[in-house]
């Protein structure tokens, strides 16, 4: 019964993400379910919620992603989602519930920090695309936590908002399509698995919708920050568990 509540707020928080609600109700997926389940299996779980995710914000950002900057970061990060991989299927799960804890602390740092960054003076180079490309790769696989690398860079390069999110959607759901086979190969998710949670996808569908009613008629900033005192509190409790 547990397991389903959090299946069905997973996949709502998946859709209110991509709905345009923040990406903080998004990053709170995997912390969440690790808390009632082995890390690999609660990244393996959320798989299949994300790209249902990505799949409807494709369809309203289509073809206004940023070319340039998918070229210098994809071949980079699908590297680092090779080595987080090789990470997560090596380590043993209370190291990986830890790092977790330690990845999802400082996702909430970096929100807490992010709004600097768009008065830094910047000066851009094709390398920093790539490592930030490896670091979106890495963090994805190792605990779907990959969007802290991009928003910085995205943010630093003063990308304009929709070419942001909608290279953000097409970027995540490459990176997430290439996850997929990597992670039944290294049955980090089971076909049995996915089948078993199908019943949930349609949720996913009802976020997206809910989150782009809610947008202009509630406060996104408090909303933000609810969802990151929740990533905090995951964040400890994986810590201390």
């Amino acid at each position: 019964m547990l397991v389903t509540l959090v299946i069905i707020i997973a996949a709502l928080l998946v859709g209110l993400s991509k709905g345009g609600l923040g990406p903080a109700a998004g990053a709170l997926l995997t912390p969440l379910m690790s808390l009632i389940m082995p890390v690999s299996d609660a990244i393996g779980l959320t798989l299949p919620l994300l790209l249902v995710g990505d799949i409807f914000a494709m369809r309203a950002y289509w073809r206004q992603w940023d070319n340039t900057q998918l070229r210098l970061m994809l071949p980079a990060a699908a590297v680092g989602v090779l080595m987080g991989i090789a990470l997560l299927t090596t380590l043993p799960d209370d190291l990986l519930r830890r790092l977790l804890g330690v990845i999802t602390l400082g996702v909430v740092t970096y929100k807490l920090a992010s709004d600097t960054l768009e008065n830094v003076e910047y000066n851009p180079r094709n390398w920093h695309a790539w490592l930030a490309g490896w670091g979106s790769g890495f963090g994805s696989a190792l605990a779907n936590a990959g969007a802290p690398p991009y928003t910085a860079y995205m943010l630093l390069i003063r990308s304009a908002p929709r070419v942001f999110i909608a290279t953000s959607v097409l970027f995540f759901f490459l990176l997430n399509m290439l996850k997929l086979p990597l992670f039944i190969t290294a049955d980090v998710i089971r076909v049995d698995d996915v089948i078993g949670i199908m019943w949930a996808l349609p949720l996913v569908g009802i976020g997206v919708w809910v989150g782009s009613r809610l947008i202009d008629r509630v406060n996104v900033s408090l909303f933000d920050r609810l969802m990151l005192t929740l990533l905090a509190l995951a964040g400890i409790a994986l810590l201390v568990g």
